[in-house]
């Protein structure tokens, strides 16, 4: 039993025919009790505000009253008004899809359109490519961008789409701009769960989830690695994260699992609110990545450049299993981040007028910052796969590898690493030595 001094701040109430009954927005304190309690009841926590100290969650009004029941100190405020639905303002499935239509016929040279995949719904998951021979597959390091995996994300789109538009737009006229398009194969998905988020804006503005069914599933609870392994999602089909029937069962995720083996990208940024958060790999307590000196130190720094509180999930929000960076990070070798854009102040829905143009413009400097990366201290190139399948990474002097790096299909390999002095083997049918190499910068070893 948890006792806060105070435990509830506020509630906001939203009434309707697509909840059972009353449901509120509540906030508490944050404490770890509280945390907790919310988790381990398989509660639907919505976002946290660390510069503030609180914790958001989603309950029905019959969850409400079994904390009210735990003999605590509560204090809350009766609803003036429902919880904001969104403002007309924000994409839908029909205006995403026109986006990227119009933006390929205005920018033909630099853009490619590819549907990765459909929705349980039948819509077409589009994927936009922006790099300068968009036709091509060349051998360059590959970037993905990625929003709405929960459908009621709403802003989430709009970082999406203005990263497209700035990109674009800037190509030929901004040098920065035009280093990374002439350097590196960029894809942008600026929504992915189409069903879920139609089904938001057609009765229900808090959905998070795709259609499948009546209950939906969370697609960012159904990948593959570490699916159903920590607590970290729900088997309850009317749950908020439940998990589905199997790892990858939605057509969604599978989708997503077959663009991210065939790009191979380096880098993933997954876009959600709300909190204010940069979270990397892994979900479940207490596991850090084997390469985690550098994940952090790139997490840290996006972090830093957004005013965003750097971690893993469990360490600052919940155990989380079944994400769509762990199995990323696992399977595909990406260096992946979930951005939580947004504090608990504007929520899932933050007036778009108010809200839109800071968020995004807030939001640039991470994006950049891994467009960027990529020039930095790293070793890249191109090599046999016949010969070599695999790059074991030590730093010279010790005998204990810092990774062993798969080599992509196409021979291509892009190691970000700290600056230091490596030892690089390269193993496979044939071994080839690399000693003492000063990593200081970009490195190509191709050969």
């Amino acid at each position: 039993m948890f006792n806060p001094k105070w435990m509830i701040l506020a509630a906001i109430c939203l009434s309707g025919n697509v909840f059972a009954e009353s449901s509120y927005l509540v906030r508490f304190d944050f404490t770890p009790s509280i945390k907790n309690y919310l988790r381990t009841h398989d509660l639907d926590v919505t976002g946290i505000n660390y510069k503030e100290n609180h914790i958001e969650a989603f309950l029905t009004e019959r969850e409400l009253a079994e904390i009210q029941s735990q003999k605590t100190i509560i204090r809350y405020t009766l609803p003036k008004t429902l919880i904001a639905s969104p403002d007309d303002e924000y994409k839908n499935p029909d205006e995403i899809e026109d986006f990227v239509k119009d933006i390929h016929a205005r920018h033909p040279d630099i853009t490619e359109l590819k549907i990765i995949g459909k929705t349980l719904e039948g819509r077409e998951i589009f994927a936009i490519k922006i790099s300068d021979n968009a036709k091509v597959d060349e051998l360059e390091p590959a970037i993905l961008v990625n929003g709405m995996h929960h459908a009621r994300e709403v802003m989430t789109p709009e970082i999406t789409t203005d990263m497209v538009e700035y990109l674009t737009s800037n190509y030929g006229s901004n040098t920065e701009v035009t280093h990374w398009v002439n350097n590196t194969e960029i894809w942008i998905i600026p929504m992915f769960n189409l069903d879920g988020n139609n089904k938001m804006w057609n009765g229900n503005s808090m959905w998070r989830k795709n259609a499948r069914d009546e209950h939906g599933v969370d697609l960012n609870r159904n990948y593959p690695h570490g699916w159903n392994s920590c607590n970290g999602s729900s088997s309850m089909e009317g749950a908020q994260d439940y998990r589905g029937a199997s790892a990858a069962s939605e057509p969604e995720t599978q989708a997503m699992m077959s663009f991210v083996a065939s790009i191979k990208p380096v880098f993933n940024i997954s876009y959600h609110s709300y909190s204010e958060i940069v979270i990397y790999p892994f979900g479940c307590r207490p596991l850090k990545t084997p390469t985690g000196e550098e994940v952090q130190a790139i997490g840290a720094e996006i972090g830093k450049k957004l005013d965003y509180k750097p971690g893993t999930a469990w360490e600052l929000l919940y155990n989380a299993d079944g994400g769509d960076i762990d199995w990323m990070y696992v399977e595909h070798q990406v260096i992946p981040f979930v951005i939580e854009v947004n504090s608990s102040w504007q929520g899932f829905h933050p007036g778009y007028a108010k809200w839109r143009d800071k968020t995004v413009l807030r939001n640039r400097p991470g994006w950049q910052y891994l467009l960027s990366r990529l020039e930095g201290t790293s070793v890249q190139g191109q090599t046999s796969l016949s010969d070599y399948q695999r790059i074991v990474i030590f730093r010279t002097g010790d005998t204990k590898a810092v990774q062993v790096y798969k080599i992509n299909p196409d021979g291509s390999f892009y190691i970000m690493l700290k600056s230091g002095t490596y030892d690089f083997s390269f193993e496979g049918n044939k071994t080839k030595r690399f000693n003492s190499v000063v990593v200081n910068q970009k490195i190509n070893l191709s050969f």
